[in-house]
């Protein structure tokens, strides 16, 4: 029992992409794209944590249809690869538009991850699997919120706007954050259900 709160801990860190910006030391200037609008190094580091961030969804969400024994642990991972292929594919966009270069691959630490969930199966899989779902998925949602506000109650509950900005590459970025917003949410909040299921689950045996 000890050993996978161990790994619990390990995947949560892992998927905590707002700590990879927060805590990413960068001396790097703002750069200019072949558009002629400013890059700034923010910019940048958002894109390619969302961009390792959404292929890490992708490859872990097959694992999970694979390695899972919930059915709702498949479909969710099935939701990750069809979701975030797709909002992946849209960042790509708007970085090819202003000359973002994309992450080639997964870094060390998601490499990582993928290694230590190979290593699962069934049950454990499960549990292991959707905790750090639940803490990867609040931490993006954090990440996505300071680019998009969401009205959360009144006439306008649901609406999700970009914030302003004079710079079309910040422009854009919080254009794509306020679409993947809601779906990320939902995310977050399935996760959390099923997670809630498998905890009940275990506590019954």
């Amino acid at each position: 029992m000890k050993s996978i709160g161990l790994l619990a801990v390990v995947f949560a860190t892992a998927l905590s992409f707002a700590c990879n910006a927060e805590n990413r030391t960068t001396t790097r200037e703002s750069t200019v794209g072949t558009s002629g609008d400013a890059i700034s190094a923010g910019d940048r580091d958002f894109v390619e944590d969302m961009a390792i961030g959404g292929m890490a969804e992708v490859e872990l969400g097959r694992m999970a249809m694979e390695r899972g024994a919930s059915p709702e642990v498949k479909r969710f991972g099935d939701m990750m690869v069809k979701d975030h292929s797709k909002a992946g594919n849209e960042l790509k966009q708007v970085a090819m538009q202003h000359s973002i270069p994309m992450p080639a691959g997964l870094d060390q630490k998601h490499q990582d991850l993928k290694t230590t969930l190979s290593n699962l199966r069934g049950a454990e899989f499960d549990r292991e699997y959707m905790k750090a779902m639940v803490d990867g998925h609040e931490d993006v949602v954090d990440r996505l919120q300071t680019r998009a506000s969401e009205d959360r109650f009144g006439d306008d509950k649901g609406e999700v706007k970009p914030e302003r900005s004079d710079n079309p590459v910040e422009g854009a970025l919080n254009q794509w954050a306020a679409k993947a917003l809601p779906t990320v949410r939902h995310h977050l909040d399935e996760a959390k259900r099923i997670n809630d299921g498998l905890a009940r689950t275990l506590t019954r045996r």
